[in-house]
């Protein structure tokens, strides 16, 4: 009788043991009402490495739902170019808003968005853009994510040139970088 008493026991406390460890693990990621900062860099080159450029963002958004986040997003960029006629170092920046909204609630979430804004600087045309925005942030820990985002931005000078500037005028962005919800 002790031994089935002792194994009833053993039992039940190992079967119980998967549901304590589960209530004892963290949720990843925001909640609504939580703020978030991420910092990422983005760079590229010609074959022969005479040409290139890299620069760096900072984003600061809220959470408007869990899934959803707006903010702002400050680039600036640096490009060292050489070709015909030219041999010049750049420097240009962009600042712009964005919305995203998230899908999954794991470790891995892939979002889409939008962003409106303006670029300038040396060896650009100052002028606005708006773009649509993919990427992923994973979670390795509960608040700390890494990013992985790609931007397609069309840029115009107004309101005319918004329409034809999607199909002709735009530019990719790529962007890896690291993150935190506060």
């Amino acid at each position: 009788m002790i031994r089935i008493n002792t194994a009833a026991i053993t039992f039940c406390l190992l079967g119980a043991l998967p549901m304590a460890v589960s209530a004892q693990t963290p949720a990843f990621g925001p909640q609504e009402g939580d703020r978030e900062f991420s910092i990422s860099g983005t760079g590229s080159n010609d074959r022969d490495f005479n040409s290139g450029s890299f620069g760096i963002t900072g984003d600061l958004g809220w959470y408007l739902r869990d899934n959803m986040v707006a903010g702002v997003r400050q680039s600036i960029n640096y490009a060292d170019i050489e070709g015909e006629g030219v041999t010049d170092d750049f420097w240009n920046g962009s600042t712009r808003g964005y919305i995203n909204y998230h899908f999954l609630e794991d470790r891995a979430r892939p979002f889409i968005g939008a962003s409106l804004g303006g670029v300038y600087g040396d060896g650009v045309n100052d002028s606005a853009f708006a773009g649509l925005e993919t990427g992923l942030k994973y979670y390795v820990r509960s608040r700390t994510f890494i990013l992985a985002r790609a931007e397609y931005q069309f840029l115009f000078d107004d309101t005319d040139d918004a329409t034809d500037a999607f199909q002709d005028d735009g530019i990719w962005a790529y962007t890896v970088g690291i993150g935190y919800h506060f």
